[in-house]
């Protein structure tokens, strides 16, 4: 199995940046093109990215603040059971983030591209909370 990891510093609070990675709202503004749930343990969202990329996942850790995970239960083959989540620390100021996509089936040319657009998707999310900007779900990977 191959793991995505990538940790970095966002210069907001813990509750802000929670909000972005576990709500629909803040999940619309950096990665999905539209989604919904709530952020409960077992609760399913929905993840829309387009045409045929409506996926679900199941919140499989929920911990306000500090830690949100989601189980992808419908998605493409090698994303079918892997995890993403975050751990959130408070740090000097600024909210460390220890970002985890577990559970690929082997680090093929699928994981190795999304890997790399994780860490573009991650950036959108630290200029959306550090600085306001909004960017159109279309041009996210161009930014």
């Amino acid at each position: 199995m191959a793991d995505v990891l990538h940790d970095f510093p966002i210069k907001a609070s813990l509750e802000q940046v929670f909000q972005a990675v576990s709500t629909p709202a803040g999940l619309d503004e950096w990665w999905t093109k539209t989604s919904a749930g709530d952020p409960s343990e077992g609760v399913e969202y929905e993840l829309r990215f387009g045409p045929g990329y409506d996926w679900r996942g199941r919140v499989t850790r929920c911990v306000p603040n500090s830690e949100f995970e989601l189980e992808l239960v419908d998605a493409d083959d090698d994303w079918k059971g892997s995890r993403v989540g975050v751990r959130l620390e408070a740090r000097d100021g600024s909210t460390w983030v220890q970002f985890r996509h577990r559970g690929w089936p082997n680090a093929n040319e699928h994981y190795r591209i999304s890997n790399c657009c994780w860490a573009m998707y991650l950036r959108v999310m630290r200029r959306y909370l550090e600085h306001g900007e909004s960017v159109a779900y279309e041009n996210r990977l161009d930014v």
